[in-house]
This record gives C-alpha cells, structure tokens and sequence, in this order.
C-alpha cells in the first residue's frame, strides 16, 4: 500500500454513508479510517458496519459521526507484529490500524498480509532436484555417502575451477575442518573477518585458539587490507602470527583478494576463504572460493543453492582434501574393522541431501541470474530515495551474487531510522534484518583482540544502520512490489 493509498483510507466523520461506501468500493481495502478534525483516528469503518446502519435504517445521507461510537482497536508503532496479530485473532477482526504516540494512524495491519509473509531467502527449489533424489530411493543409498555425494563433490569443484571437493554436514563443518587441515592447534592465534555469521569463528574456538578480528572496508564491505597489514604488524612484534586468515565473502561478494592474498603470502601465512554466501561469485575473473589454500561453501537453507543442510571443503590439494574427508568419517583408519588412532568427527554428507545439491548446482547461474534481478529491481524503484539509502557497493572487477540486497541509511540518525524501518516493514510480514552484528561486539569475544579500518570501525557503523531486504531468487514480481512500496512509506515515516 503507497502512502496515497493509505491517505485515501482517512476520511472525516462528516463524510455520509453513501460517499463511505463508494470510498470502501473504490480503495478495495475493506476498511476506512475515520478521524477527528484533528487527525486522531475516531474509529474504523467496514462494511459490516454499513449493512448494521442499513438494517438499522439509518439514511444514507447520514454522516457517520451519528453511527454508534466505536472506540478503535489499535497498536503503537513501538509494538510487535505478535501484538497486532493478537487483537486480530481477539477480537475477530481483518484490520489493526497503527497508530503514533499523538493517536493519528500512520499504518494498517491487514490479516491477509500476515497470511502471505515475505521471506528474507527462502528456499528455490525446482524440477532437477527430484531426480537425483528418486536414484538415491530407488537404490536405497540414502545413508552418508554414496554415488551422488561424490558426483556433487566433482561438480562443484568443477563449477568453482578447484581441483578437489569433500561434501559435509554444514559450512562450519566445513570451516572447523579446514582449521584442523592448516594445522590450528590450542593457542594458537587465527585472523578472521569481523563482520560476519558467528559460524565462520566458532570453529576458532572449537579448536582451542585465539580470535582476532579485522574490520572490512567501505568499498566492499568485506575485509580492509589496511587492517589486515597493521593486524600482522602487531603480531608479527608479538612474536605470534596467525595459524591461517579467514576472509569471508560477505553477502555474495568477494573480498579485494587482490591485496589479502599477497599480503598473507608475505607473512607465510595461508588463506582459509569463506565462501559460504558467495557460490557464483566472481572476483577478476575466477569464482569466489577459488583463492585460498581452502575454501568453504555452504548450502544452508537460505543459501544461493541449499541441501537443506551442508557445505562443502574445497582445495587443489588432494591430499588435503582426502585427509578432510578421513576426519569427517570419524576417522576411521582403512582397516576391516573400526580402527580409530585419532579425533574424527561425524561430519559427511547424506546421499539424498547430495542428490538435491546436484539438482540445485544445474540451476546455480539462473539464481545468480535472478537474484542480481532482485536488488536491480529495488535499486530502479527506490532511485528517488538515494540520498535516505546507500546500496552495498559492487567494486569494480566483482560480480556479486546478490545473495542478500543490502543497504546503509547514513548519517547521524541512521541507527534510529534503521529500527523504525525495521519494525515497519515486520508489521507487514516482510522479513528484513539487520546487517551481521560484528564478532568483536559479540559478547563471545568481548576480550578478542580487533584491528579496525582506517578512518573507524566501519562493520560497527554498518551494523548499526544497516538492513538486509528479502531477496530470494523465487520473489515474485508482486512481492518485490509490496516490499518496494512498504519500504517507500518506511523511509518516509523513519
């Protein structure tokens, strides 16, 4: 609903039953907002009410000021979408108008929004997933491993241009994995991004090391070279440098590979690169995952391509890969019978769940294709409004995938407005959320040592005003709309 929707759905008490009921027929909305001189909202008005007033014989000349009074039930703009849809279900209506903190609506929950949620990334599956998935049945290999778990391994690796692939349980598998492969061990110290999911860290705990977090830079939102150089300046004076640097692509993008890569090299210090948001990606040329002495990807539900669950380790080391896959099989030694000399862990990927990963890979560049779609399609219908939002920024020689469509509201007021935005478009049942809390604000890691941009903590700024639309790559037309039009009156309102 635009803000000239809404406006026509305000209409005075001295307006006459006729006009009211013409004005229901014309909006479509199924209720009127009736308000005082002053602009406080009087009541309601539906077309119940009407049939009441006829059946009770009522002109209709009549204004309606002389119907019965009918005391509104409404919420605040401070209140939750469970609040609303509480009064909905209580007192059996279809409508909740929100009103400010002066009793004038500014908002309207309706049940048939609450009935049709707009997800942030929802799942896109489709017709190629089904076969793979009846083979795996049809065989009764459904257990872990198996002909699809190794054909989904191959073509991954194939897709990204990496030699060697090992399917898991889950991107932090994946992650705590490749810790393990680069030699982490307790104590040791290991570089990560900041501004991340809490999944790309917690391995570092898993295996008994130290965190140090570096901040990102503006331009891509991912991890600032600048403060990758003074954080291996400090350690390199402290006489412990990193075990390995985890450099995550955030939000479908790969981070300046460029300038990290040759600056790890110049401390012998390698590359775990988290790719799990940005299968599809491209940085100068070559897929995102592709750079570092490992990568990771993962096919959470939400996720570019999903499994349901599962990520996978890639690298052009076979060997590393093959040991990766030793220690997900609870390391198992290659004996007749259960022989176990180390730590391994249940860590492998189910044939069924391999079999709809090989499904979603046919499809990947179409959703790429359609979720690129998606920001482009708020970026056109918002270009008016460009001075109250700044897009993540696509740097030159990046293809992002567009995994989420992102933006900053700038200046001072950002962080409030950005809470106001938040709660308005929840109020419509469209899931936006805030940008990732950074890890060296997480109180998990509140004595982790951190290394911000130059010019200031950028990841903190960003988190504090920034927000995540939805953008799956099964958004219809219609719902890019309504998000587009509710993010319109948020920002007016904001």
């Amino acid at each position: 609903m635009t803000a000239d929707e809404f406006k026509a759905l305000c209409v005075p008490a001295t307006i006459s039953l006729r006009e009211a009921l013409a004005t229901l027929n014309r909006t479509a909305r199924g209720v009127l907002l009736v308000l005082h001189p002053d602009g406080r909202l009087r009541r309601t008005l539906t077309d119940g009410d009407l049939r009441r007033a006829a059946l009770d014989h009522v002109s209709e000349a009549a204004a309606v000021a002389e119907l019965p009074q009918q005391p509104p039930i409404t919420v605040g703009t401070s209140d939750t979408l469970p609040a609303g849809v509480a009064l909905l279900d209580r007192h059996q209506i279809d409508h909740v108008p929100v009103v400010d903190a002066g009793g004038r609506p500014v908002d309207l929950i309706s049940r048939r929004e609450l009935t049709q949620r707009i997800w942030l990334s929802s799942p896109h599956l489709g017709e190629e997933e089904t076969a793979f998935v009846e083979d795996a049945f049809r065989s009764n290999w459904i257990a872990p491993l198996g002909p699809h778990v190794d054909g989904f391994e191959r073509e991954l690796a194939a897709q990204v241009g990496v030699g060697h692939a090992a399917a898991v349980s889950s991107g932090t598998a994946a992650i705590h994995l490749a810790l393990l492969l680069l030699g982490v061990r307790p104590g040791d110290t290991v570089f990560c991004s900041s501004l991340t999911f809490v999944g790309s860290c917690n391995p570092i705990l898993y295996c008994g090391a130290r965190p140090v977090f570096i901040d990102c830079e503006p331009a891509s939102w991912n991890m600032s070279p600048a403060a990758l150089e003074r954080a291996f300046e400090w350690a390199s004076k402290e006489g412990r440098l990193p075990r390995c640097v985890i450099v995550v692509n955030l939000y479908g993008q790969s981070a300046d590979m460029d300038a990290i890569v040759p600056l790890c090299e110049r401390y012998g210090v390698p590359v775990l690169e988290d790719a799990a948001e940005s299968l599809g990606a491209q940085y100068r040329g070559r897929a995102s995952g592709s750079f570092g002495r490992i990568g990771i990807f993962s096919f959470n539900g939400n996720k570019i391509i999903t499994t349901s669950g599962g990520g996978m380790l890639v690298a052009d080391d076979a060997a590393l890969v093959e040991r990766a896959r030793k220690l997900a099989t609870q390391a198992r030694e290659p004996a007749p019978h259960y022989e176990h000399v180390e730590l391994g862990f249940n860590y492998r990927m189910s044939n069924v769940l391999a079999g709809i990963g090989r499904g979603q890979l046919k499809v990947l560049q179409q959703r790429v294709d359609q979720r690129r779609q998606v920001f482009e399609t708020y970026r056109s219908a918002l270009a008016d409004v460009v001075p109250q939002l700044e897009w993540m920024p696509e740097p030159q020689g990046s293809r992002s995938t567009r995994w989420l469509t992102c933006f900053v509201l700038p200046g001072a007021d950002g962080p409030r407005r950005r809470d106001l935005v938040l709660r308005a478009l929840e109020r419509h049942a469209i899931e936006a959320r805030p940008v990732w809390k950074p890890m060296h604000l997480q109180p998990l890691f509140a004595d982790a040592p951190y290394f911000a941009h130059d010019g200031g903590d950028v990841s903190a700024a960003l988190f504090r005003a920034g927000v995540c639309l939805p953008s799956g790559s099964n958004l219809t037309a219609a719902q890019q709309e309504r998000v587009v039009e509710q993010l319109r009156r948020a920002l007016a309102l904001a």
